[in-house]
This record gives C-alpha cells, sequence and structure tokens, in this order.
C-alpha cells in the first residue's frame, strides 16, 4: 500500500462512514431531517437535531454489528468511552449533513435505476434465472420491512451515493504526481551485506549468580504457577437421560406412521425445458400483442417439430440461465417456480409441450422431459434415525423434573456428588489442571470449560467450605455440579528450578547488548572509511522486490540518504544480532506500463475518497454543527446502566 494512502487516516474514517456504519437504506433521509432542534438533543446541525433516542439508537445498532462479525464476547464497554462516543456521533452528523443537502437539492433516482438495483441483489435469482419474489419479500420481513418500505429507503440510499458520487468525479491526479510515485517504488539500490552474529558472543558474556537473582525478582510474573483444581463433577444433559431411555418397536412404529408423510418422504419433481419471451411489467398493449404472437408462432412450429425444441430454446429464449441449456431447467418441486408456471408443468406428461403459460416475467412454452416420482422411505431404512429422535423428546420431557431433582440434591447434600449421580443414573467424571480462566484450547461448549462453572468452582464454599457447586446452567437444557478434590495454591517456581532458562535468558541479553555495541561501532567506523571487507556479494532490491532482504531492512535501505555513495545503515535484529548495509549504487529500474496505471487508479481513488470527506467537513462547517458536551454525558450515564 502507498505511503500516501497510509497516512491519509482522515479517509478511513470516511470509509467507517460509508460501509462499516449502516446505509441510509435502514434511517431513511426523512428521519435525518424531519427533527428540529428540541431540549432532547446530542447535537444541532444547522436547524436540525439529532436527538438522544438516535445516538441511543446509533450505539446498539453497532455493538450488534460488532457482535454479529466478532462473536458475543464483545463487551458493550468498548463503546462506553468518549472515543467511541465521539466517533459514533461524528458519524451521524456526516449523515445528516448529506440528508440535508439531499433535500436541498432536489435530488432523486429514477424507477428503473431502483429496478435495476434490486433485480441484481446476489442470492434473489430463482434456478430459471427469474427473480425470485417470494425470497425478497421472506428476506425483508425478517428485518421487519416491506418491500415499499425497503424500497422507498434504497431509494433515499441511492440518492446519497448519486450525491458523493458526483464529489469523487471530479477528483484526480496529475500524471507527474503519478509517475514520481511509479519512480519510487521503481528504484533499485544495489547493497551488499555484512551480518554481526550473536552467537558468536554468547562466549563473551560473564553472567553471574546475582545477575540471574536479580532477573528471577524482577519478572515474578513469569515464574508463578496459578491455584489448580482436581474436581469431580456431574452433567446433567438431554444426551445422559437419552442414555437411560427405553423405547419399544411399538412406539417406534407408532412415530413412522405419524411422520412418514412429513419426515420420511420425497415429493414428485419434474424436469422441464422452456422458452422465455420476457415482457416488461409496464408493457403497452401494443408490446404485449407483439411478444404473444412471436410466442404464438414459436409454439406452432414446436407443434410440428417438437423434437426440436432445445434448438428453438438456444435461439430464442431470453431466459440467460437455460438457454444455453436447450431451456433446461432440471428437477424441482412444488413450489420452487412461480405458481403458473408450476401448475402448468404438473399437468403436463413427459413429452407433452403446453400451451401459453403468462407469468410476471413473459411468455413461456415449456415440456415435460422427466418426472421423478415421490416416494416414502421404508421403516427399517429410518428404524435407527427414529429412535434417536424418540429418545431425545422422551428425554427432553424427563428434563425438567430430573433437573429439580438435580438442583436441590447437589445443594441439599452438598458433601457428595454420589447421590444424586445414583438417583439419576449420571456418570461422576475427574478434571485436572483446572484454574480461573477457561483454557482457550477447549471449546467453550465443554463443560468444565464454562466460565460459570469455574467461577463456581472457585467460590469460597466449593474452595474454603468443600461443598458441591450449586447446578451451574453451562447451556440449554445442561447443568454442571461438582466439588474439589485437590487444590494447590498459586506459587512460584524455585529458583533453581529455573536457574537455566533464567542463564538462557539473561546470556541471550547481555550478548544482544555486545552485538549492537559492536554493530554500531563498525557502521560509525564504515561511514568515515568505505571498506568491502567482511560484506557478501551485491545484491538489487526495490520496494517491489527486495530479494529476501529482511522486511525491516528493506525498509531502512529504501529510505537511506543515497546522495552520497557508498551510503550505510544498520539494524538490530532481534535473536540474530546486527547487519550493516553498504549501498554502492542506485538505479532508475524498468518502468511497467501496467503496474502505473492501476497504481495511478488506486491514487486516484485515495484523492477522491479525501475529496468525499473534505466534501463532508465543508457541509458540517456550512451547518454550524454544534455538540453539546452535556447531553453526551448524560449519555453515557445512560449507555453505562
Amino acid at each position: 500500500m502507498f505511503e500516501y494512502i497510509r497516512t491519509h487516516q482522515k479517509v478511513m474514517q470516511l470509509l467507517l462512514l460509508l460501509i462499516i456504519f449502516p446505509s441510509f437504506a435502514f434511517f431513511g433521509i426523512e428521519s435525518f431531517t424531519r427533527s428540529r432542534g428540541s431540549d432532547n438533543s446530542v447535537a444541532t446541525v444547522g436547524s436540525y437535531s439529532i436527538s438522544q433516542q438516535e445516538f441511543d439508537s446509533a450505539q446498539r445498532d453497532q455493538l450488534d454489528r460488532l457482535r454479529q462479525q466478532y462473536g458475543q464476547q464483545i463487551d458493550s464497554k468498548m463503546l462506553n468511552t468518549p472515543e467511541a462516543k465521539q466517533s459514533i456521533l461524528d458519524e451521524l452528523i456526516s449523515r445528516k449533513v448529506l440528508a440535508i443537502e439531499v433535500v436541498n437539492n432536489h435530488l432523486s433516482v429514477a424507477d428503473q435505476t431502483l429496478q435495476q438495483n434490486i433485480l441484481s441483489t446476489a442470492g434473489l435469482t430463482k434456478p430459471d434465472g427469474s427473480f425470485d419474489t417470494d425470497r425478497y419479500k421472506s428476506l425483508l420481513a425478517v428485518q421487519g420491512m416491506t418491500p415499499s418500505m425497503y424500497e422507498q429507503r434504497l431509494r433515499q440510499d441511492l440518492i446519497v451515493q448519486q450525491l458523493l458520487s458526483t464529489v469523487e468525479a471530479t477528483s484526480f491526479i496529475p500524471k507527474s504526481v503519478a509517475e514520481r510515485v511509479a519512480g519510487i517504488f521503481e528504484q533499485e539500490r544495489e547493497v551488499q551485506l555484512m551480518d554481526i552474529k550473536l552467537i558468536d558472543y554468547v562466549t563473551k558474556v560473564n553472567v553471574t549468580d546475582a545477575m540471574l537473582k536479580t532477573y528471577y525478582e524482577k519478572n515474578t510474573a513469569e515464574f508463578e504457577i496459578p491455584e489448580l483444581v482436581k474436581a469431580e463433577y456431574v452433567v446433567l444433559n438431554n444426551e445422559a437421560l437419552a442414555a437411560q431411555v427405553t423405547v419399544s418397536d411399538a412406539e417406534l412404529q407408532g412415530y413412522y406412521e405419524q411422520n412418514k408423510t412429513a419426515k420420511y418422504a420425497t415429493e414428485e419433481q419434474r424436469r422441464a425445458s422452456h422458452i422465455l419471451l420476457n415482457l416488461k411489467k409496464d408493457a403497452s398493449a401494443a408490446e404485449q400483442k407483439a411478444v404473444k404472437v412471436k410466442a404464438e408462432a414459436l409454439l406452432l412450429e414446436l407443434r410440428k417439430k417438437p423434437e426440436s425444441f432445445a434448438a428453438l430454446a438456444k435461439a430464442n429464449s431470453q431466459d440467460p440461465g437455460s438457454a444455453e441449456r436447450g431451456g433446461d431447467l432440471d428437477f424441482f418441486g412444488k413450489g420452487a417456480m412461480a405458481k403458473p408456471f408450476e401448475d402448468a408443468t404438473f399437468k403436463l406428461k413427459v413429452s407433452e409441450i403446453s400451451d401459453l403459460v403468462q407469468t410476471e416475467y413473459g411468455f413461456h412454452i415449456i415440456q415435460l422431459t422427466a418426472v421423478k416420482a415421490g416416494a416414502v422411505k421404508a421403516f427399517d431404512e429410518v428404524k435407527s434415525q427414529i429412535l434417536v429422535e424418540v429418545k431425545k423428546q422422551k428425554a427432553s420431557k424427563l428434563y425438567a423434573e430430573a433437573a429439580e431433582s438435580f438442583t436441590n440434591m447437589v445443594y441439599e447434600q452438598s458433601d457428595s456428588l454420589k447421590p444424586v449421580a445414583e438417583k439419576l443414573k449420571l456418570k461422576i467424571e475427574t478434571v485436572s489442571g483446572l484454574n480461573r480462566q477457561a483454557n482457550p484450547s477447549l471449546p467453550a461448549s465443554v463443560p468444565v470449560n464454562s466460565t460459570k462453572f469455574l467461577n463456581a468452582i472457585f467460590s469460597d464454599d466449593s474452595l474454603k467450605k468443600k461443598r458441591n457447586t450449586e447446578a451451574v446452567e453451562v447451556a440449554p437444557a445442561t447443568l454442571i455440579a461438582g466439588r474439589i478434590l485437590e487444590y494447590k495454591a498459586a506459587s512460584k517456581r524455585p529458583f533453581d528450578e529455573v536457574k537455566a532458562a533464567i542463564m538462557a535468558k539473561v546470556t541471550q541479553t547481555e550478548a544482544a547488548s555486545l552485538v549492537k555495541k559492536e554493530g554500531e561501532a563498525k557502521l560509525l567506523a564504515l561511514k568515515a572509511a568505505d571498506s568491502t571487507v567482511g560484506f557478501s556479494d551485491s545484491k538489487v532490491i526495490s520496494r517491489l522486490k527486495n530479494a529476501d532482504v529482511r522486511g525491516d531492512a528493506a525498509t531502512l535501505i529504501m529510505k537511506a540518504d543515497v546522495q552520497k555513495l557508498p551510503a550505510f545503515v544498520g539494524l538490530d535484529v532481534a535473536g540474530l544480532g546486527y547487519s550493516i548495509y553498504r549501498i554502492s549504487k542506485v538505479n532508475a529500474g524498468t518502468p511497467d506500463q501496467t503496474r502505473r496505471a492501476s497504481e495511478q487508479q488506486q491514487l486516484t481513488n485515495a484523492i477522491s475518497q479525501q475529496d468525499v470527506y473534505s466534501y463532508v467537513e465543508v457541509l458540517k462547517q456550512k451547518a454550524k454543527v454544534k455538540i453539546s458536551p452535556s447531553a453526551l454525558s448524560v449519555q453515557a450515564a445512560k449507555a453505562d446502566q
């Protein structure tokens, strides 16, 4: 990535505005401009306000997005810092000024543009290439929206994008600047390497016992052994109860009879080919007639030559998903196609061709090519599957009663887990090496690795009074209780036990100090009087090709002042030694026009994003934004509750 882009952090702030935060489609311009200034506001933007409710909602939405992306372990306190709150408020203000600008300039988006945007949405295309209206509506329903609500808000979102795209379109980077940047990346430098190796200085180090003991005392955290517990535990869940359940063959047969149609039957599927002639929703009567006449002509030709269906579909069908396959749609069941299409297909016999069928997409001519009959799996085929299901259902019914007994017994008979294990026929397990923190190498789903259980096993009742833990719910329908068998308090490993490890660390540190001192002295001497003694053969590097040079060294070499050659740079390499590089020659390198064009485009994109950011900042100044510190402070208190 270009140094220019790395140093323009404000561009990234804008990207957060446009990408990470929800788009205008989920808020709507109206909601940003309808609120006039009020007492209950976090900020005012001209005569409009950002209410406390808007700010609270933005915080909640941001937390939800973080948890969706990174998991539920995200702590809400992350957004309760002054910096995080100020960032969220800045983004709300930016959206507000953009929304006001859209309204003031009477911007709009054509119906056709809106329709094309929706039709191109990924995942909303049926196997026949048509738009899946039912899926579209169901996805919106999950978000609590109707198609009209979504389309209105999407229209508003597109308008804002239109405004920002206009600003971006005016951005450009001078050719001379692009060429200068390209030249920096293409420049080549010829270098030689001298390595002063750490290993050669290890034998020169004199480490005393006093040095070792000093290290031991100053770094006590390295030698601590955390408190550890060996515990026994019992787990009550559906799986444990299912193992105790018995099921008769009659019960299995009865379950099969009740569910064979719903669970063990496959519906009839049909394979068809079709020819589609598209028809616009707003087509005039004349346009509809023209399309229908063409469809009727094709149908007449097919009646005469049914064997030509594939060829005619390939030549005439306007369904891009199936035309190349001769109109073939493969097998499908009921509910997969538009209703008129489905009804017509399921009335046909194999090889029979339908009359014209009109759907919202246009006129279809359908040929049924195969039928895959529905079937019901035999009882013996699914018996083992039914056994698992019935046991699971029985265990679920038993769980509520068993959970009450489990909870009561581990509390009332707190000096042993045997009574509850014997009554509920549970196995007592043991585990060693537990500490207060969950083991990251184990799944959180392991009951003894649950934070709730660890808190319980390390509670005062468990540690000091040697009682059973309470029944802890570590997952839905999963209870665990445990008791400590052995406890080892936190301790410090003895000095003699870790002396050898400390010796190695101190020796390494002292040797590194000697090497660095030697390397820096050698570097000064070379700058004063050039010499090639001890250097490797030359190699050529650039910002585009580092030729096996360590990453840090490559950056250092390319940043070195080369007005006077040879030039020298030194690098302290942790764990290896000290490296000195001798730069003997600088070349312009070979221009790569393809890469240069790509770089220029990237630079132009970066400039355009910066221009958009600047544009938004100007709008903020124009709107005379005012932030209420007291209101923000009140919000902080509320958010923390």
